[in-house]
């Protein structure tokens, strides 16, 4: 069996650090490391309009930003299929054809649902494309035939829902559909980087991101004023690294040859925690020891983007044949699940051939 990578983004805005370290960069990765044969990255376009319905300019004007983004960081056309799941309407049908597969009450206790219907206050009022995510969900997944599906842990709920909907339609009708695994974050700092205030997501709305397309010195203004420890008034005082946010960023970011370039008298990470735990290391040198890794890390992806923006068509093209190499596979296997629930009527040659002979022999 092929080994197949299915992941993507909702192109509601710009992809910030948080989407870097905890999905973005892992799955450059993966895409350089041979292992697998087949990754498609998608731009979920028809899945954001379900809460943003009433603002679809929202989601064109934000198409672009999101592929500059995964082509910034590192993202290849070559290694991986680019595309927009609006263009797929394969898509959609798997998701009506699953939708009689799973009940309303199901849906209702999926944690994931239950916890962004209380994010959106959805609670009086639920859009039933919302409602309807874990299915649309399991059509992106399955269309492609995905081993593997990169995820946060919030995000298991939604793939044991898939995997629910594969057993029940091989079931019922044939082996058609692949039960996917999971591929969780290997550092616990990137399952969930919290915003620059220290609040426990990053939000566009909260104005607490540092965006993959932030310049040098909105990033180091940035990580200057960010949320530390309260009760770290002065140097001397001892600090609290737990719940600090400059120290979570070098959890997730820091790599032990950072420190022999920037900041050689610690030899690692646990030694700088130490001093501060202690007290006499002020909040100021740890800040200025983070925006140097940070800008190492977003230099070249900053230099990449400048490229790339400068042919937005060619961006546009890579998109557009990307969708179409996505619609090929997704094509392939709305063709099985078809024969397998036996809805292949023109193709049926049995079945015309059976119907002709009962009808000619009245």
């Amino acid at each position: 069996m092929e080994k197949i990578i299915l992941t993507g983004d909702r192109p509601t805005g710009r992809l910030h650090i948080g989407h870097y370290v905890g999905s973005l960069r892992r799955r450059v990765e993966l895409q350089n490391s041979g292992e697998y044969d087949k990754i498609f990255i998608m731009i979920a376009d028809a899945q954001a309009l379900t809460d943003n319905f009433d603002n679809p300019e929202k989601i064109r004007q934000n198409i672009i930003e999101v592929a500059l983004d995964y082509l910034s960081a590192g993202l290849d056309p070559a290694k991986s299929t680019l595309f927009v799941q609006s263009q797929i309407p394969e898509l959609t049908e798997l998701t009506f054809f699953y939708s009689n597969l799973v009940t309303v009450s199901r849906l209702q206790r999926n944690p994931t649902v239950k916890n962004e219907i209380k994010l959106r206050n959805f609670e009086a009022s639920i859009p039933v494309g919302f409602f309807n995510y874990p299915i649309s969900q399991a059509a992106d997944i399955t269309a492609f035939k995905a081993t593997t599906v990169p995820v946060g842990e919030d995000q298991l709920p939604m793939i044991e829902q898939t995997r629910e909907i594969v057993r029940k339609f091989n079931s019922i009708y044939d082996e058609v559909l692949v039960e996917p695994d999971v591929l969780l974050p290997e550092n616990e700092a990137c399952c969930r980087l919290p915003g620059t205030d220290g609040g426990q997501k990053m939000s566009k709305s909260l104005g607490n991101c540092i965006y993959l397309a932030d310049t040098e010195a909105d990033v180091k203004k940035k990580i200057m004023s960010m949320y530390t420890d309260p009760t770290h008034i002065q140097i001397s005082d001892p600090g609290h690294v737990e719940g600090n946010t400059v120290f979570t960023y070098l959890d997730a970011f820091s790599k032990p040859g950072h420190f022999e370039e920037y900041l050689p008298e610690y030899a690692n990470l646990q030694e700088l925690k130490d001093h501060y735990t202690r007290g006499g290391l002020g909040d100021v040198k740890i800040k200025k020891f983070l925006n140097n890794i940070m800008q190492e890390e977003l230099s070249p992806i900053r230099a990449r983007r400048a490229e790339y923006e400068k042919d937005i068509p060619a961006v546009y093209e890579i998109l557009r044949k990307g969708s179409e190499t996505a619609r090929e596979a997704a094509a392939q296997t709305m063709a099985e699940v078809k024969r397998a629930m036996r809805i292949n009527y023109f193709e049926d040659a049995e079945l015309i051939k059976s119907q002709s002979q009962k009808y000619a022999e009245k």
